[in-house]
């Protein structure tokens, strides 16, 4: 299970907050942006948290795979090159970066409605193709490549009530840019550009808009997060899988409040003002037409690959 609370400390140090006011109760936007100075041990300040993070999936590929997690076997250079998610191409690593932020800022600041918010476990053990991809690395060191990302919801969250039940769900799309120009952007919001090749016709295709306005109410991965704590913490959370599958019943199913988070994070921008966002917000976006209350964070950081791979160097190393 996730079991480390954000290290608000460090939080207070590295990011600077420019919060703005909710728009008519259900849109809110929060714009953290990298101090100057970075603390030179903010990685291990982050550490745990990452490590709580990814714990679990770490546990099921090393089994899948047949590598052990015994302290002994760290003796075996060979199997502890190849422990998730450390042996990562540094492209997923990145993407992987982004989705423990969205459950980190999540946890620690407060978002439009002002719920207190919870993320039991992260489904990074449902990515199946990293599970292919390290089955075929530990039996062939040829097999390295690109990684494709996880399907669904990049995390989801809970709100519980005195008796641990659900009472209603955040759901996140994460996503990170090297680079977050107007141009790219505008790409990950809209989609890229797409010519049909019977009009010659140019129109945008697919983009984060797109996916989150067309979501369920209740999407897979709550089912794959109510697996998640049937295995790991059934007694513990007894309530709140209870509370899911009326959620999810296909017939009758109870209706579960739910609030989007999108969560992007990356390196600004060379000519970026301080306190300059990337979405707008004054007023709801007009590309979401979803009716489920909205909160934007946007991360911005300088040289944010180094901080990535300084974190994903460091998981389980002491």
């Amino acid at each position: 299970m996730h079991d480390c609370r954000p290290p608000s400390r460090a939080l207070r140090r590295w990011l600077k907050i420019f919060d703005s006011d909710p728009v008519d109760g259900r849109y809110g936007h929060l714009l953290l942006v990298e101090n100057p100075e970075r603390d030179d041990d903010l990685g291990n300040q982050l550490r745990p948290y990452f490590e709580s993070a990814h714990g679990d999936a770490r546990e099921y590929f090393a089994g899948e795979i047949g590598i052990s997690l015994h302290p002994d076997a760290d003796e075996d250079d060979d199997d502890a090159s190849l422990l998730y998610p450390g042996c990562l191409p540094d492209t997923a690593k990145r993407g992987l970066f982004g989705e423990v932020m969205a459950g980190l800022v999540t946890e620690h600041y407060e978002f439009v409605g002002g719920h207190e918010w919870k993320v039991p476990i992260f489904l990074f053990r449902y990515h199946a193709d990293v599970e292919k991809y390290l089955f075929d690395l530990a039996r062939d060191a040829a097999r390295e490549r690109a990684v494709f990302g996880r399907f669904g919801s990049d995390f989801i969250g809970l709100k519980l009530d005195d008796d641990g039940a659900v009472v209603r769900l955040i759901v996140g799309e994460a996503k990170w840019r090297a680079e977050l120009s107007d141009s790219e952007v505008e790409t990950l919001m809209l989609g890229k550009w797409r010519k049909n090749k019977r009009t010659g016709e140019r129109k945008r295709a697919g983009g984060i808009w797109f996916e989150i306005n067309r979501d369920l109410d209740v999407p897979h991965g709550v089912r794959q997060l109510q697996r998640l704590l049937k295995e790991r913490d059934r007694d513990g959370h007894a309530a709140a899988i209870v509370s899911m599958d009326k959620a999810l019943a296909l017939k009758n199913p109870v209706p579960m409040p739910r609030t989007n988070l999108i969560m992007i994070v990356g390196n600004g921008k060379a000519t970026r003002d301080e306190g300059e966002p990337l979405l707008v917000w004054k007023t709801i976006p007009e590309e979401y037409t979803s009716r489920h209350d909205l909160q934007v964070v946007e991360v911005i950081l300088k040289d944010g690959e180094d901080l990535i791979d300084e974190i994903y160097d460091l998981l389980w190393t002491v």
